[in-house]
């Protein structure tokens, strides 16, 4: 499937040398030569270019694992306190059954939210990718190439989480169960991405809903995640 080219201005920092030094006379070594060429042949067509949904979603996978593991530790501190605070006997993962309702709608579930607009709203606002992404050297952006704001990376997140909350609300009005809930919101995201692999930018529902679009950088002008972090 043939797919349009989209517009980001993005800033390629590439050191090149200067057209004297390589019409130079003076250089007869061969190795410089085919190093200049080299060179050449790397200032030509390095371009940002939308990235691929399957590229996107190994990303996701990472960072997935870390969410998780980041969650799973936060659950256990919730619920070691929720059981010193109220009372309860046992401090294991078990008695997260045992904790009010009120104390997992209130505290438990806002936590989770934290953790996961924090986790994508530091790394996108300070640097433009997480942890995943920078293994495949992808960033999230505006169409212009600046970093989102606070308020983008919340749009972008919400977006993100439409399709799939909706998929898993049909889903467990359908069978009444979890389950089916999370099967469906599973379902819910890969739309999202089946979505960029049919439009003709490449780019997903929740790319077009925030206005952000996330680039695979070229190796010459990735500067990794922690050269971002630093720059702030």
């Amino acid at each position: 499937m043939r797919k349009s080219k989209l517009k980001v201005d993005v800033k390629l920092n590439v050191s090149i040398e200067s057209n004297a030094k390589r019409k130079s006379p003076l250089i007869r070594d061969e190795k410089v030569i085919r190093h200049i060429k080299e060179d050449e042949r790397l200032t030509v067509a390095q371009e940002a270019v939308i990235a691929k949904p399957g590229t996107r979603m190994a990303a996701i996978l990472y960072d997935g694992m870390l969410i998780l593991a980041m969650l799973f530790f936060v659950q256990m501190l919730l619920i070691v306190l929720g059981t010193k605070l109220l009372g309860l006997a046992g401090t294991d993962m078990k008695q997260a059954a045992t904790l009010p309702l009120w104390y997992r709608n209130i505290v438990q579930i806002p936590a989770f939210v934290i953790i996961l607009v924090g986790f994508y709203g530091v790394f996108w606002r300070k640097a433009g990718q997480t942890l995943g992404m920078q293994t495949w050297r992808l960033k999230t952006m505006n169409r212009d190439g600046s970093l989102l704001s606070w308020r983008q990376s919340m749009m972008r997140i919400l977006a993100a989480c439409l399709l799939p909350v909706v998929c898993g609300m049909i889903g467990y009005l359908i069978h009444q169960s979890v389950g089916a809930l999370y099967f469906s919101m599973f379902i819910g995201l890969l739309f999202n991405y089946w979505f960029a692999w049919v439009n003709k930018q490449g780019l997903s529902l929740h790319d077009l809903l925030s206005n952000t679009v996330t680039m695979k950088m070229p190796k010459i002008n990735h500067e990794g995640l922690f050269a971002g972090f630093r720059k702030k």
